[in-house]
């Protein structure tokens, strides 16, 4: 049975950058999960690519039939934005691995719906100064830069990923180590050390 590599972390912490240079890998085989969101697309994304962005109604409807596997709604500076897992048939764990980035939120929800064994969480974190020094140059790139929902989401950030959060979540233990945690200050050893952790659990994974 194939796995969904969950990558978890707060805003700013490299987690698509890592996410795409792990698909880029070709002896990983790893396969991307598209969620849907509600958000207006991005400098420099692609439909389809990053996200299916949708119109709000569209995923009143998704979520009517019955398809939403998880669904996040966040109040931000320009209104309610849903980022949403579907159940459109591009996940098949008999056939293949895959690799997704989510919140603590998302992640328990994909775990409880495709079971604990098929989910392998992979918390990424940076340093809070170090973080908030990223999100500020990553939004000074954009054409608009949104500078208060950029704010919003990093003090969000502090609550949603709090150690209570993590502990509920089960991906913190009793001691306070956070599971499968790898620091991001050196983009090339983290990305080096995620991937050989990948490839130990797609190992254990094959039949004996």
């Amino acid at each position: 049975m194939g796995k969904i590599f969950y990558l978890i972390g707060k805003s700013a912490t490299g987690k698509d950058s890592i996410m795409e240079r792990l698909l880029a890998d070709d002896t990983l085989d790893l396969h991307r999960i598209v969620q849907y969101a509600t958000r207006p697309i991005r400098d420099g994304e692609e439909e389809g690519r990053e996200y299916h962005f949708i119109t709000p109604e569209r995923s009143e409807e998704l979520e009517r039939d019955g398809l939403v596997i998880e669904c996040r709604a966040y109040n931000t500076v320009h209104g309610i934005w849903k980022y949403m897992l579907v159940r459109d048939g591009q996940i098949d764990l008999s056939e293949r691995d895959y690799i997704a980035v989510g919140t603590i939120e998302s992640y328990t929800k994909v775990r409880d719906f495709f079971g604990d064994s098929s989910v392998v969480p992979i918390y990424v974190f940076v340093e809070t100064g170090e973080r908030l020094e990223r999100a500020l140059r990553r939004e000074r790139n954009h054409l608009n830069p949104k500078y208060a929902e950029m704010c919003r989401r990093f003090l969000s950030d502090e609550q949603d990923f709090s150690d209570e959060s993590l502990r509920e979540a089960g991906l913190m233990d009793a001691d306070g180590t956070v599971r499968n945690a790898f620091e991001n200050v050196d983009r090339e050893e983290c990305i080096a050390e995620i991937r050989a952790f990948i490839l130990k659990e797609k190992e254990q994974g094959q039949p004996g």
